[in-house]
């Protein structure tokens, strides 16, 4: 019986025989070194080519003290907005020539405190924390030798570096586009005046208003829950009470939804009579749907991709702060 032989794997002494060099030439020149003639790398080049060989960068880089890669350790890979800023920051890796390592913690601190321990063994070039919760969180308790970034939930340290929503900015965003498609009597109804994304975007879309020289409906923000439920009763009362309107700014799309059901089972015509506007940008909720509505994009994927640009990018240190990114207007049916 003629048995099969392992394939031979192409070793650095292999290309450095084939180019006619030592072994160490062949190094420098396959990384680079400027002290490797011209003519004498491209020597190798061709050899290394003409082999298929393939350099053991994570040996070289785990040398130098790193690697090329990112570490990133989220808290619910099952909720709605942190798998989208994973997604980004996979993306900007990439964009930098950089991979990944992801954990999820699912919200446990001392099982994101071993993961970091764990990602500092692997010589990680920086360490990204994305949470599913908008709100601020403590920095890691922990020095950390390596550039850390927060995405989507910020860093209540400013001297720690956070990628976050600016949701002013939409919220005076959706504001703006209601304004410039003729609308003078608006309602906002959004999520718990206790959570920053509710007050912020109730602030732009103030701000917008009163850049107008016009008055919200009803005076206030109607505040209540992040769900359709909300949206529902609160578009009821809304329409119940007497007040003229002719646009809702929701500041979530679930608010959106049961809004927008709320106005049909009434015949309201939308944007006939009322223009509708959500937050999040929704696939189900308003790309997807029987009843689809405008809706700002939080730029979730944005905002993990920049975060993992910044770190891959780093050669040690990151711009401290908090970096603001804005979303943009989406009309998959103009409901304005």
């Amino acid at each position: 019986m003629t048995g099969t032989s392992p394939t031979r794997v192409t070793t650095l002494q292999d290309v450095a025989q084939l180019a006619g060099v030592s072994t160490a030439t062949a190094s420098k020149a396959l990384s680079d070194r400027y002290d490797v003639r011209a003519s004498t790398r491209q020597r190798v080049l061709e050899a290394a080519d003409q082999l298929h060989f393939m350099p053991n960068t994570l040996a070289r880089d785990l040398l130098r003290g790193n690697t090329h890669t990112i570490g990133i350790i989220t808290s619910n890979l099952d909720g709605r907005f942190a798998p989208e800023v994973v997604r980004g920051a996979e993306e900007g890796a990439a964009l930098e020539g950089s991979s990944v390592i992801l954990y999820n913690s699912r919200g446990d601190r001392a099982l994101e405190s071993y993961y970091v321990g764990e990602l500092l063994k692997r010589r990680v070039r920086g360490l990204l924390l994305v949470s599913d919760n908008p709100e601020d969180r403590e920095p890691l308790a922990r020095p950390i030798p390596i550039p850390v970034a927060y995405a989507y939930s910020g860093c209540s340290s400013p001297a720690q570096t956070s990628f976050v929503s600016d949701d002013v900015a939409p919220g005076r965003m959706a504001a703006e586009a209601s304004i410039a498609a003729g609308r003078r009597r608006i309602a906002h109804i959004t999520g718990p005046a206790s959570q920053s994304p509710a007050r912020n975007r109730a602030r732009g879309v103030a701000e917008a208003l009163a850049a107008a020289g016009l008055s919200l409906v009803g005076g206030t923000p109607m505040h209540g829950s992040w769900n359709e439920a909300w949206g529902w009763d609160a578009t009821a009362r809304l329409l119940d009470s007497g007040e003229s309107v002719d646009a809702i700014v929701c500041g979530g799309d679930q608010i959106g939804h049961g809004a927008r059901l709320q106005l049909e089972r009434r015949s309201v015509n939308v944007p006939g009579t009322v223009g509708l506007i959500g937050f999040d940008n929704s696939l189900t909720l308003n790309r997807e749907s029987r009843l689809p509505f405008s809706s700002v994009d939080m730029e979730l994927v944005g905002i993990g991709r920049a975060a993992a640009q910044a770190l891959a990018a780093s050669s040690g240190e990151i711009t401290s702060g908090r970096h603001l990114v804005p979303g943009t207007l989406v009309h998959p049916v103009h409901t304005l």
